[in-house]
């Protein structure tokens, strides 16, 4: 999201974390700007009961937590390294500053936190009104669209695991696979050797 040439001029730091290490929890204080250059990182939080429930999913070259930030709140959500990963890691005052001096900077990431409100305003009107398969392809045409930007049929790999995407759409697992089997059959996705293309 910003050029790293640009995040290396403000001295962000190059940091490594391995698979399930916890790069913020919540409750902490937001007090820095991450941005992936490698790696898969999830925010999650979990239920009374130890369910988890998976906030997001960020990937190669985007950036995660920002909005508390802003409102100078804590952080609502854990952050956790699915695989091995490095990010760049810009404190908040030094990312205020590149703000102020690159508008256009400034606009980009209000243009994707916008993204993320819309997305998760439709998440939840679908998670209380619609059928399982239909809010699992909502959520697969916004990482095709709008993620990932692949409009081509079948060319956007399904990167999640059926059991990520019972815990973002706060469906059970066994509905997932039932779900992904009919869309296959309706001819809205393609399964091969267990992964899933939309």
């Amino acid at each position: 999201m910003i050029p790293t040439e640009l995040l290396i001029d403000f001295n962000a730091e190059l940091k490594e974390f391995q698979k399930e290490d916890i790069i913020f929890s919540e409750n902490n204080s937001a007090r820095n700007y991450y941005q992936i250059k490698s790696g898969i990182v999830k925010m999650n939080n979990y239920n009374d009961d130890g369910k988890e429930f998976i906030q997001g999913i960020f990937y190669k070259e985007q950036s995660f937590g920002e909005p508390p930030l802003f409102i100078d709140i804590n952080y609502p959500a854990n952050a956790v390294a699915i695989e091995n990963s490095v990010l760049y890691i810009l404190p908040k005052e030094k990312f205020f500053q590149l703000l102020k001096t690159h508008s256009d900077i400034h606009f980009n990431i209000t243009k994707s936190l916008a993204k993320r409100l819309y997305y998760k305003a439709i998440i939840a009107s679908e998670i209380s009104s619609q059928e399982p398969s239909h809010r699992i392809l909502r959520f697969f045409d916004y990482l095709k669209h709008d993620v990932h930007q692949s409009p081509e049929k079948f060319s956007l790999k399904i990167d999640y695991t059926r059991q990520q995407i019972s815990d973002l759409l706060g469906l059970r697992v066994e509905t997932v696979i039932r779900a992904i089997k009919q869309l296959e059959k309706q001819g809205e996705v393609k399964i091969v050797k267990r992964k899933v293309y939309r």
